[in-house]
């Protein structure tokens, strides 16, 4: 299984950016594709998650009404389309596949499969 993000890049404040996420040896169909990020220093955290099974999104309150996650089922990749970016959107991105229940959508140790990561920086 891989998974391979690319998009990242430098951005200004109030840009947009666009992530993709494609695999191999595993089906969005039948995974969770999530996205995580990690800033200097800190914890991974949440981002955004599509369902495997109804399509469904779910979003960190830090993102919503700027970010919006998507699936290609043909081209198996899960995108992520970031809008209006600021400067605390900083940090690595990372793709991940996960089988978990609904509850367990947000938490990055119930993903098992991980792409490696793609830098985003937002200038001020």
């Amino acid at each position: 299984v891989q998974l391979q993000a690319s998009g990242g890049g430098l951005v200004q404040a109030g840009g947009s950016l666009r992530l993709s996420c494609t695999a191999s040896g595993l089906s969005f169909r039948n995974y969770h594709g999530g996205w995580f990020r990690q800033a200097p220093g800190k914890e991974r955290e949440f981002v955004a998650v599509v369902n495997r099974m109804s399509g469904r999104t779910y979003l960190a309150d830090s993102v919503k009404g700027r970010f919006t996650i998507s699936r290609d089922n043909d081209k198996n990749t899960v995108s992520l389309q970031m809008n209006n970016v600021k400067p605390e959107d900083t940090g690595v991105y990372y793709c991940a596949g996960s089988q978990t229940v609904l509850s367990g959508l947000r938490d990055s140790s119930n993903y098992r499969y991980w792409g490696q990561g793609t830098q985003v920086t937002v200038s001020s």
